[in-house]
């Protein structure tokens, strides 16, 4: 649930109203084609700062909350007369935050933002240049492929703060017990899946449907990337009926049969996530949040889970990115304070407390600056060393992948493959009414394509 507090004196909290229905929220943000953002670069500046910073993030956890509640702090104490008041959503609750405040004319002054979401917000021009603070803080030090998920027409309009990827997680115990080898296909994922499933107690794979979240898009997307191939083709247009995509389909949908608790159906990535958490999946699909998310609901477990390399279509074809998520920051071109976001943003990287927030999820959050990776203080963390291998695997797919869409660059398909729940409503219809896989397949893409159309694609 939403929360916001306020980053001055003695701090508060209010719980926020539920947003407006997404299909509503999805409408209003498709029905306004976009073009470049704002010309004003959001840039600290050298000017006394005022006014109050409106600063949603999406950091709902304790220790990454409590981090941002103490830097807004510190920033106001050497800025006095600059109040950070910050809000707290869930991911899904911002999406859908984002696009109704849009369209109401009331958005923050600086937010987090996933990339899928930046390339929309460029899209509908909502968002100020930031090249400024990033080259305050060092244009070097950032990747180009994060860079480049917020740029359009050489200007940057996002700042990554993170990196995380998807790799397949399994419990070591459970595969020791059961003398199976680690998958490295997705046959054997299957077989080693099905073999571990000793239901309503034990599932080898929970595979997620929710239509609240971008779940199944993610692991049709992991399939695909297998055979060389992603959600969009080589035009642009959606991929849901090449061979490669009907035999994805197929497959989760045999596993969601065959390995699943049937409520996964309405599965969202907490849900998902909650389970391999408890104990209850042999196999799941994460970053590294998985780490602390195991420590701390079963911290038995914490040493028989483990990361490896996604799944491949044959043992001896090369690892693939499946997907790799770069989480930004964005100053509002609406801001009426973007000196004061901007220099607050800038605030954010200093070495010391930029690698004090990293540890507040070890694992779970990569550094977005490659010099931070190497920095001895970062890596002098005990998680991160008890997990030094499997932090390898996520840092080792960092590189290979893009956000799901992105594989040519930053295009508005991706926003709506993963906000308008087309790819989930299909696996939904496919498990629970019977649908025909070819004939969902294609409607879904046609869907999809219309969609793009609105949005303002051209094909």
């Amino acid at each position: 649930m939403a929360t916001t507090t306020r980053a001055q004196g003695s701090r508060r909290s209010r719980r926020l109203l539920p947003a407006a229905a997404a299909a509503a929220v999805a409408a209003l943000a498709l029905s306004s084609c976009g073009s470049a953002s704002g010309d004003a670069d959001a840039s600290a500046g050298d000017g006394e700062l005022s006014g109050e910073v409106v600063f949603w993030h999406s950091f709902t956890q304790g220790p990454r909350a409590e981090y941002m509640e103490r830097m807004a702090e510190e920033f106001e104490a050497e800025h006095p007369d600059v109040d950070i008041r910050i809000e707290t959503f869930s991911w899904g609750e911002f999406q859908t935050k984002w696009t109704t405040g849009l369209a109401a004319g009331q958005v923050p002054d600086l937010s987090t933002a996933q990339p899928n979401q930046v390339v929309e917000m460029i899209n509908v021009g909502a968002l100020a240049p930031l090249d400024g603070v990033i080259d305050a803080v060092g244009r070097d030090r950032f990747s180009e492929a994060a860079l480049r998920e917020g740029t359009l027409d050489g200007v940057s309009y996002s700042m990554p703060l993170y990196s995380h990827a998807q790799v397949m997680w399994y419990r070591t115990d459970l595969l020791e017990a059961a003398g199976l080898e680690v998958p490295q296909t997705w046959d054997e994922l299957k077989e080693a899946a099905v073999a571990l499933t000793a239901a309503p107690g034990q599932y080898g794979l929970s595979v997620p449907m929710g239509t609240n979240d971008l779940m199944s898009a993610r692991f049709l997307n992991f399939y695909l990337q297998s055979a060389g191939e992603s959600l969009l083709d080589e035009d642009g247009r959606a991929n849901l009926t090449s061979d490669a995509a009907i035999d994805g389909i197929e497959y989760w949908v045999d596993l969601y049969d065959k390995t699943s608790p049937e409520g996964s159906v309405n599965y969202n990535v907490l849900d998902q996530a909650t389970l391999f958490y408890q104990g209850k999946t042999a196999f799941d699909f994460n970053s590294g949040f998985q780490i602390s998310g195991v420590a701390g609901t079963s911290p038995q477990l914490e040493d028989a889970i483990a990361a490896a390399p996604l799944p491949r279509l044959d043992a001896d074809d090369e690892l693939y990115g499946g997907e790799t998520s770069n989480i930004a920051t964005v100053v509002w071109d609406r801001s009426d304070v973007k000196e004061e976001a901007a220099a607050f943003l800038e605030f954010l990287y200093q070495d010391e407390d930029y690698i004090e927030f990293l540890h507040s999820v070890p694992g779970g959050m990569l550094p977005a600056l490659s010099d931070i990776a190497e920095n001895e203080a970062y890596l002098d963390d005990a998680t991160l060393q008890r997990h030094a291998d499997s932090v390898q695997v996520i840092s080792d797919a960092v590189p290979m992948g893009t956000a799901i869409g992105m594989e040519e660059g930053p295009l508005v398909q991706s926003g709506i493959l993963t906000s308008q729940a087309v790819i989930e409503k299909m696996f939904q219809d496919i498990v629970l009414n019977g649908a025909d896989v070819e004939e969902a397949a294609k409607a879904a893409e046609d869907q999809l394509n219309q969609l793009f159309v609105t949005a303002g694609v051209s094909f």
